[in-house]
């Protein structure tokens, strides 16, 4: 289960975020973890809330004034509601003062309490990819993960069909390694998965014959990349018969396989003798992207041919 400890969070964004730890030290082992971010009756960070109270709870200028005119008293109690077990920490933003019942409900229930100069939706901007990233549904797949022209292509297929010797061959052309043989993906949004490698595998590629290459001293910091969004997934597969032209030659539909909820574009490529599949995953690449725009050759050509058969003119 992905987590991040508020000190942990501090660490990482102190010096950005120009935070000062004032007061809930005791805090600092409290947990964020996607358990509680599945919550639909919590968000993960915004303003003072009390009806649905964030893991996060940001104060500006209006929530900071608010508590300051109530009665000490009360403000600690309402306060005190909202300083349970979940809550993570308070962020007082823009320069504003703490209000002193927010200390001492902070000190007394160990919730960690910052202050920063920056305005309070900057602050949020600037958390929301931070946590995200930390916090996200990931699941791990074995394959080859690319950024070929520009977009990350997932390569999978059965061990020994040639996906390293494949990859190898897009990196020779321009492409770039992110993760081999393991590949970490993330949701780090409703539609958006991105892949990483794990630290063990870092700038490494297993090719059969030549054992484990380090793409880093081979070809250089431009051949690897740190993380790509997941486009498109490239399926390396051996035909059952033994002529590999028995699939399906002209697929109507478009295939897809879904991954953490998201549906993410498939190709299957048969593999060979004698095919260029560095060629064929490129020019999936480029249909693809065509694709998006709204250009499907496909259809296309099935178009042109009722034409012809109607007796139009194409």
């Amino acid at each position: 289960m992905p987590q991040v400890s508020i000190a942990r969070l501090f660490e990482d964004n102190g010096d950005k975020l120009k935070l000062a730890w004032i007061a809930g030290r005791d805090g600092g082992t409290k947990d964020l973890n996607s358990e509680l971010t599945k919550d639909s009756s919590k968000g993960l960070i915004g303003h003072l809330n009390f009806i649905h109270p964030n893991l996060i709870q940001v104060l500006g200028a209006s929530e900071v004034n608010y508590l300051n005119g109530m009665e000490p008293a009360a403000s600690a109690r309402t306060l005190e509601q909202i300083a349970t077990r979940d809550l993570a920490c308070f962020i007082v933003a823009g320069n504003e003062h703490a209000p002193p019942p927010l200390m001492s409900v902070a000190e007394a229930t160990q919730t960690p309490l910052f202050l920063t100069p920056l305005p309070s939706v900057e602050l949020m901007w600037m958390l929301r990819p931070y946590l995200a990233r930390l916090l996200a549904e990931s699941i791990t797949e074995h394959g080859v993960f690319l950024d070929v022209l520009g977009m990350g292509v997932l390569i999978t297929g059965d061990s020994g069909v040639g996906k390293s010797e494949l990859a190898l061959e897009l990196i020779s052309r321009g492409g770039g390694l992110i993760a081999d043989d393991v590949v970490e993906l993330f949701r780090v949004g409703p539609e958006i998965i991105e892949g990483r490698c794990p630290a063990l595998l870092k700038d490494f590629l297993e090719v059969r014959g030549l054992g484990v290459l380090n793409i880093r001293t081979i070809f250089g910091e431009s051949a690897l990349r740190a993380r790509k969004n997941l486009k498109l997934i490239v399926h390396l597969q051996r035909p059952a018969g033994p002529d590999p032209m028995q699939m399906e030659r002209l697929p109507l539909n478009a295939c897809s396989q879904e991954l953490m909820g998201v549906e993410i574009r498939k190709v299957i490529i048969p593999v060979a003798a004698g095919r260029n599949l560095a060629v064929l995953v490129e020019a999936a690449v480029r249909n693809y992207v065509l694709q998006l725009r709204g250009i499907d050759s496909t259809q296309e050509f099935i178009e042109r041919q009722a034409q012809q058969l109607n007796g139009e003119k194409p």
